[in-house]
């Protein structure tokens, strides 16, 4: 039974000698230089952080969380939750922690607890977490009766700052810092027990859980006691309690009541009720009547006995997405799930979902939108995102329109750590604005924004890479993989994964699949080999075994979803049932060579005007940024007076966000009566996939099959779109490849640097069956039927067997092709959260053993994505008397910046760089560097500026780079 006293109180009645319960009176868990000005109790801290957990138990875990805690305690789940939870910081209890601040060791010292001359070597230190489990794990083992229940919980204590270390790391390196003698043992062995009296539970070996979670499930418990330890942790909504006899967990509750009503906390659904129709998701909450590919997928989704895998392929433009959604809300009301993270391939396609999703989770409940994120670095140029989380009562650095302080809201910090982490190099961190209460607020909890926090909302909507993140072996990546669990995870374009993130997807696939979250990956263009490889892995982690080979079997036809999912932990079960028909029938697509391998695109901007010179709209995807530009200028400089738009990474955010908008509002879905009589998009990869507009006719340079199907997805793409009688009939025209020696395929330089030659060498193949050999010949087919050919096209390209003419010499090709594959596989290895050899273990020790230290978002893109490295600068124009942003705003003699109208639309002025130039730029240590007046500012202080001088100019290495408000950012070589 839990205490209803002070710990004082508890501390007499379970007998502790006086001196013990003075000198555990004493030790702090806060220091008051770092807590506001006030010591704050270590058994205090402990009792605030299971007062916190508690909160969280009712009102933030999913009940399928929930349930798993009950299951492994014997019935006492909350309890079991809030002690570990509180039990975190017990390695406080000892010199090496207690030495650190001079003011508030004193009385401790004074009351009897002595130490040595403590090591000034860094590395001899003894950090807190690691001493909580070297201090309590001989004591689960002697108490318990079990080494096998110890061996999973010690880790979570000593993880709790963001890495797991092996067992021979729990030794200290200096005997004094552990703290020597009686009366360093005693009162260490009575914070434990005063503690787990005081919440409830008879004693140690009372705690003692009667099962175990598995690893997954250990990592997704682990981020949540790094959550309730940094909510417990704001000294601004903690105050410091220095006398023990105010402290106990009555008063910890009233805190953490107050704490989480001040921060406006909560989780998503809750206990979502079943639907009482099995097609109320999709026809009553989102309006569409059902396609059969759509319902197909919601009821695979009822049919799953347990948490599985779905694997979703159909068309471009079948509506797989409103589908998944569908789905989740099935999986998530069957099996206690608490809300939805749906992954997209890129911060573009984020943002149109992002939407979809809000629409989606309103109909729950309207509130539920101040709990949707989106997640990615460009959210603050979204105008609902800003205007939700970013309310009027709250600006974008934390500032409150009444005037209050601002926030110290640094979404650049390194850790996101909480305050005494400073004195393990790590900065601290403040996650509210004033800490008084705000009971007119109106939006999202600010919390959430801290660095690596997003996923911990009820639904997000964000790029892949914050999937990906939780399956690198990093600081805290326990944070990022608990907003995982208790969620249905959605992967839109799956396909879109190239072979060194594919690593980790598949990595998370097995830590997801492990910790029994449902999964939907959807895909229009998925290869055969990358389905296999999606289920094996997904299995490999349900049935807690590595290597896991299931036979997946092979479609019965397109559209069709694939289902995996494991019984009892125990057998694998792979279904795909017999395919359903797509909403549309199949249409002969015509393919035609358009044979240009010059970069400057000549002929690509004359065959434009022909084909749109009595109207239309022509589409023109491109594989390099030069290439658009320069298409782009051929028109225009031809006097050609159609609309063209020109759309392509190195757009800053605000043109591109800009343009995309315009585009999907003229060429999207129901945009007839805004549709321009003539139109031309001249894009790059942008334009391949979740954009959706619908051109009537397609000008595409070659590239691999999969990707070429998803640019012929954007052509004829809506129903009832009204187009001029030369486009009755959908047409493509692929270009950036000639005819070279011996009549084998000459491509664009560009895109065999992207793409390598093998693929590019079979998407030849397959399109001249359609169109025709590139010197001229006989056409093999018609075209291609667009949708049911799809799978097969695809099935071929990246198959086993040769189909390419023997002349072109494709194995070759395909041996140059496997072994860059086979290096980016060993490249990802060293970053995956485990090692192959590791996936059998039970618990999270060891871990982090050799992990990474990746400092920021940006670094954590490096990890997951390979490639030549590149950055994001702002864009400034230099004057006479100062700097001006992008579009002529000033901004200062040195770049000051108060107003945050005018932080946004500087910010409007990133750009990505092309990595030459970002290697330029490093080489000479010069430029790309903040500007002076950023230094304090949380938004601009980590943004490199690119400073364009009075001519409009800049030089790295030996580029020249000038922006254009049309073309973009234009680099022209030395």
């Amino acid at each position: 039974m839990e205490h209803t006293g002070s710990i004082v109180d508890l501390m007499r009645g379970m007998g502790l000698p006086q001196e013990t319960i003075a000198r555990v009176s004493r030790l702090w868990g806060k220091s008051a230089a770092r807590n506001g000005g006030r010591t704050h109790l270590l058994l205090g801290h402990l009792l605030d952080t299971a007062a916190v957990a508690e909160v969280m138990w009712d009102r933030y875990l999913s009940a399928a969380l929930r349930h798993r805690l009950e299951e492994i305690s014997g019935g006492r789940g909350r309890l079991w939750f809030m002690w570990i939870c509180g039990i975190h910081d017990c390695g406080k209890a000892c010199p090496a922690f207690q030495a650190m601040d001079d003011a508030d060791a004193a009385p401790v010292r004074a009351a009897g607890l002595v130490w040595g001359r403590l090591p000034s070597d860094r590395r001899q230190r003894w950090r807190h977490d690691v001493a909580g489990a070297a201090l309590l794990r001989p004591r689960l083992v002697a108490e318990w009766g079990s080494s096998e229940s110890a061996a999973w919980v010690w880790p979570l204590v000593a993880g709790h700052h963001g890495t797991f270390p092996s067992v021979q790391g729990l030794k200290p390196k200096h005997r004094e810092v552990q703290g020597r003698g009686a009366a360093w043992e005693a009162v260490q062995r009575a914070v434990v027990d005063v503690f787990t009296r005081a919440i409830g539970f008879a004693g140690l070996a009372d705690a003692r859980p009667v099962g175990a979670l598995n690893r997954a499930e250990q990592l997704g418990l682990s981020g949540l006691i790094v959550m309730a330890d940094w909510i417990a942790s704001d000294s601004e909504q903690f105050d410091g309690m220095a006398d023990a006899r105010t402290v106990s967990l009555a008063s910890a509750r009233q805190r953490a009541e107050a704490a989480w009503q001040r921060l406006g906390l909560r989780g998503g659904w809750d206990e979502l009720a079943i639907p009482e129709d099995r097609l109320t998701p999709l026809a009553g909450r989102l309006g569409v009547p059902p396609r059969a590919s759509q319902q197909e997928l919601v009821e695979r989704a009822w049919s799953m006995p347990v948490p599985g895998l779905m694997v979703a392929e159909a068309p471009m433009g079948e509506g797989k997405t409103k589908a998944a959604l569908a789905a989740a809300e099935v999986l998530a009301a069957r099996f206690g799930l608490d809300g939805v993270f749906v992954a997209m391939p890129t911060q573009a396609t984020s943002d149109p979902m992002y939407e979809q999703v809000l629409e989606w989770v309103r109909t729950f409940d309207p509130e539920l939108e101040a709990q949707v994120a989106l997640l990615h670095g460009k959210r603050r140029f979204n105008p609902t995102w800003r205007e939700i989380w970013e309310s009027k009562r709250i600006d974008p650095v934390g500032q409150s329109a009444r005037g209050e302080e601002p926030a110290a809201l640094d979404p650049f910090d390194v850790y996101g750590a909480t305050e005494e982490d400073a004195e393990y190099g790590m900065s601290a961190w403040t996650s509210d604005a004033s800490g008084r209460p705000q009971e007119e607020r109106d939006g999202p909890a600010r919390w959430f924004l801290g660095n690596k926090r997003g996923l911990l909302t009820a639904f997000a909507v964000g790029t892949v890479d914050h999937l990906l993140y939780a399956a690198t072996r990093t600081r805290h990546v326990m944070l990022r993989f608990a907003g995982l669990v208790g969620k249905v995870v959605v992967v839109d374009e799956v396909h879109a994964a190239d072979v060194y993130m594919r690593q980790f997807l598949l990595e998370a696939l097995r830590w997801l699949g492990q910790a029994k979250v449902p999964v939907v990956l959807l895909s229009a263009t998925l290869p055969p080999a990358q389905r296999q490889a999606c289920v094996d892995a997904y299995l490999s982690g349900a049935l807690s075994a590595a290597d896991v080979v299931c036979s997946v079997p092979e479609p019965a036809g397109y559209p069709c979803v694939t289902a995996a999912y494991a019984l009892n932990g125990a057998s694998a079960v792979v279904s795909s049932r017999e395919a359903v028909p797509s909403w549309r029938a199949s249409t002969s697509t015509r393919i035609d060579w358009l044979p240009d391998a010059d970069p400057d695109g000549g002929l690509l901007a004359s065959t434009v005007r022909k084909e749109a010179a009595d109207g239309g709209v022509v589409l023109v995807v491109v594989n390099q940024v030069d290439r658009a530009q320069a298409v782009h200028r051929a028109l225009t400089e031809a006097g050609f007076d159609g609309q063209v738009r020109l759309l392509h990474g190195r757009l800053c955010s605000a043109h591109r966000a800009e343009r995309t908008e315009e585009c999907l509002r003229l060429l999207g879905p129901g945009a007839n009566e805004e549709r321009p009589e003539r139109m031309v998009v001249i894009a790059t990869q942008l334009a391949e996939q979740s954009f959706d507009v619908d051109a009537d006719l397609l000008i595409t340079d070659l590239a691999p099959a999969d990707l070429l199907l998803q640019r012929i997805g954007r052509l004829h793409r809506h129903s009832g779109t009204r187009r001029p009688s030369a486009f009755a009939e959908p047409r493509v025209l692929v270009s950036g490849v000639a005819v070279g020696e011996r009549g084998r395929p000459r491509f664009l330089p560009a895109s065999k640097g992207i793409y390598g030659e093998w693929a590019l060498l079979r998407a030849a193949t397959l399109v001249a069956e359609a169109a025709g050999p590139l010197s001229g010949g006989t056409r093999q087919t018609d075209g291609w039927s667009i949708p049911a050919d799809v799978p097969g096209l695809v099935a071929r390209a990246y198959g086993e067997a040769e189909v390419c003419p023997p002349d072109w010499d494709e194995a070759v090709a395909r041996e140059v092709w496997r072994a860059k594959e086979q290096q980016r596989e060993k490249d990802a290895e060293g970053f995956l959260l485990t090692r192959p050899r590791e996936w059998g273990a039970p618990t999270l020790e060891g871990l982090h053993y050799g992990g990474i230290q990746a400092a920021s978002e940006e670094d954590l893109d490096a990890v997951v994505r390979d490639g030549k490295r590149s950055v994001e600068a702002v864009i400034v124009r230099r004057s006479a008397s100062g700097y001006r942003a992008i579009d002529g705003t000033w901004i200062g003699v040195h770049g000051e910046v108060d107003d945050e109208t005018v932080v946004g639309r500087l910010l409007g002025g990133t750009v990505r760089l092309p990595s030459r130039l970002t290697e330029a730029a490093e080489a000479e240590e010069t430029g790309l560097v903040p500007l002076p007046g950023w230094t304090g500012h949380p938004w601009l202080r980590y943004a490199p500026a690119l400073v364009l001088e009075e001519d409009g100019t800049a030089v790295l290495g030996k580029d020249r780079v000038s922006y254009d408000d049309v073309l973009g950012l234009v680099v022209e070589g030395g």
